[in-house]
């Protein structure tokens, strides 16, 4: 328990992390990033005085410990210092969604009651002055890029490089201050606050310790082995907790290279020139990236495409025991040595994964047949289930056991416990301390034992060990029938389908199961254009009559898997529609890691569902939505509603 109480090998906090890696690891990279093209490069010692420097000049700003410092934007190392510099003087940072829009910035930064915001761009900037009049607790921001903010009211405004030569310049004043504060940090003081993404109500501000951080840093990392010379591309939201157990917890663990992409629009180019060891994602880019591949095999040539399905279908049925070291045929061997010269590795190149050694999928459940086909190319991609109440790890899966119907099996230091209705409990040294100004919620999710509710459904198998995920508790229940009804499960087999986007399924309560359904506008658009059919808007190529037959399709398939298992047969879908719009953040229809919000959504198109199930052929509906502006409008659409054939139970079970 002494090495519990002062630390992982005696550590306190990230800042005595930071002062370890500078001192042993001076040397070594700790932070890239690229800017106009060319990739700029950070030391452990450089990164050390950059962070020191910021801290004095917060100190010289009048930031005192307890405070809690906003940081909004893009990853960029700046604002991974602003992090580690704000724990430096004893301040707590809160990173927020850098797409939220100044509504939901003013909830968080509200609530939280930030003094100080340090913002990346002019954007940032202009959300915060929007706002600025209602946050009575804000004093000072902070920006680091200046482009564009000459001519603002400077009065609380602050450049972060004037910000950081101030403090270089109050060093021999300031130093013994910052030296307390950083030696006073102690396990159990706040490392981050970070916002839950608030798929029910008003998010809420988990804080998280020195402890919860790096213990679960430290677990996990030995339990994957991770090391120094392993390489990370940050470019997930910083606001996640995915992110900063990768890029601040385990990064100043390990001591390995945080990588932050130029752009958006360029990370797929980044990806490609760091080809990282260490990768992680939610299943959204996984099933984009899988989208994008299929849409260039329909553009290949006939050889090329037939040579892709080839290897493709071996690869899917040896790829997986290869990677698990399970013993597979000479000849077999020899064939995926073949696909991995023409196939395999061009195509983990194209993607950025050649390199991968330990890749990780959390945030909600992944598409077996999506899984299955990164596994399949030798990419030793894993499930994990975590929550921002853990420091992320729950379950992870070892190597050789890794499957795509469980999550794995208990992280290292975690209980895991089964509760009477099938909500998974558990507790570890990642357990959260609370819900900041929020004891009700605090006690209602965490127990006087340490036992947190996940709010999930699930059990643990009988041998295995593993547990296995059905749904969200909330939103598993029962047909009118009682079969069990389970939408997630059916909603990740639709978006295997690369002309599916995101699906939302009803049939809760009801005697049959209907289906909302967002089309890829990328995947479907490039159909079209191969096609020769014209169209003018989303909206009109989701009614097409040929893309809403290949939905059907696509259901029908479904369904047929769906009724293969005798456990979730009933959530088979009857009737469908393809929505006249895409479910957007901005409309509240998802949160910002883009979870679904089921209620919002069915309260929003109450007229639609219950369309769904009058029997109707079509539906007219107006719809509000906002545009990348802020401005409000409305969007007027006639949908068609179609069927799609199902397998009767009986049927499946006369077959057997």
């Amino acid at each position: 328990m002494a090495n519990m109480a002062e630390g992982a090998a005696g550590l306190r906090s990230i800042p005595e992390l930071l002062r370890r890696n500078a001192t042993e690891f001076a040397g070594c990279p700790a932070y890239r990033e690229k800017e106009f093209g060319i990739w700029q490069s950070w030391t452990w010692a450089e990164t050390e005085q950059e962070i020191e420097a910021l801290a004095l000049g917060l100190i010289n700003m009048g930031v005192a410990r307890g405070d809690h410092i906003a940081i909004i934007g893009r990853n960029r190392p700046y604002l991974y210092w602003a992090m580690v510099s704000a724990q430096m003087v004893g301040a707590v940072p809160v990173p927020l969604y850098q797409d939220a829009v100044a509504e939901e910035m003013e909830y968080v930064l509200g609530h939280c009651g930030a003094r100080f915001i340090i913002a990346a761009d002019q954007e940032q900037v202009d959300k915060v002055i929007e706002i600025q009049d209602d946050l009575h607790q804000f004093e000072h921001l902070i920006y680091l890029d200046p482009r564009g903010m000459r001519k603002y009211d400077h009065t609380r405004l602050h450049e972060y490089s004037h910000v950081q030569a101030q403090g270089r310049a109050a060093y021999d004043e300031l130093i013994n201050e910052l030296n307390r504060r950083r030696d006073a940090l102690t396990y159990d003081d706040t490392c981050v606050m970070l916002y839950t993404s608030g798929t029910t109500g008003k998010p809420k501000g988990v804080v998280l310790s020195n402890r919860n951080i790096i213990e679960s840093a430290k677990s996990a990392s030995e339990f994957d082995g991770i090391r120094r010379d392993d390489a990370v591309l940050a470019y997930l939201p910083m606001a996640w907790v995915g992110d900063f157990i990768f890029s601040i917890g385990q990064g100043y663990y390990t001591g390995f290279c945080v990588n932050c992409p130029e752009s958006a629009e360029t990370l797929r180019t980044d990806l490609r020139e760091i080809a990282p060891s260490y990768y992680f994602a939610p299943p959204r880019i996984f099933e984009t990236l899988l989208t994008q591949i299929m849409i260039r095999m329909e553009d290949a040539g006939a050889l090329k495409k037939r040579m892709f399905d080839y290897f493709m279908a071996h690869a899917r049925a040896v790829g997986p025991k290869i990677l698990d070291g399970k013993p597979v045929s000479a000849m077999d061997r020899l064939k995926y040595a073949l696909g991995e010269v023409l196939v395999y590795g061009p195509l983990k190149n194209a993607m950025g994964f050649s390199k991968v050694r330990v890749g990780y999928t959390a945030g909600e459940a992944i598409g077996p047949e999506i899984f299955d086909f990164y596994r399949a190319l030798g990419i030793n991609l894993k499930q994990l289930y975590g929550q921002t109440e853990a420091s992320v790890f729950i379950t992870v899966q070892p190597d050789g056991e890794v499957r795509s119907d469980t999550v794995g099996v208990p992280a290292p230091g975690v209980e895991i416990r089964i509760g009477e209705t099938g909500e998974v409990f558990y507790r570890s040294p990642g357990v959260f301390v609370e819900y900041y100004k929020n004891p009700e919620s605090t006690a209602s999710t965490k127990d006087a034992e340490g036992w947190v509710a996940t709010g999930d459904a699930g059990f643990i198998e009988e041998g295995t060990g593993h547990l296995r995920i059905i749904d969200r508790a909330k939103d598993v229940g029962q047909m009118a029938d009682g079969a069990m009804f389970a939408p997630k499960y059916v909603e990740n087999k639709l978006k295997f389908y690369p002309d599916i986007l995101e699906a939302v399924v009803f049939g809760a309560g009801r005697d049959r199961c209907m289906a909302f359904i967002n089309i890829d506008l990328t995947a479907v658009g490039n159909w079209a254009e191969r096609n020769n059919i014209a169209y003018a808007s989303y909206q009109e190529l989701a009614q097409h009559p040929r893309v809403l037959e290949t939905i059907q399709a696509h259901i029908e398939e479904v369904n047929a898997s769906v009724a293969q298992d005798e456990m979730l047969s009933g959530c088979q879908i009857h009737r469908f529609l393809v929505l006249h719009k895409e479910l957007d953040a901005d409309d509240g229809e998802m949160t910002r890691t883009r979870k679904v919000r089921r209620n919002v959504i069915s309260d929003k198109f109450a007229d639609l569902v219950t369309a769904l199930y009058d029997g109707s052929d079509s539906v007219y509906t107006e719809t509000e939505v906002t545009y990348e502006d802020g401005r409000k409008g409305q969007i007027k659409a006639t949908l068609v509603i179609r069927d799609a054939k199902v397998v009767p139970v009986a049927q499946k079970v006369a077959a057997e």
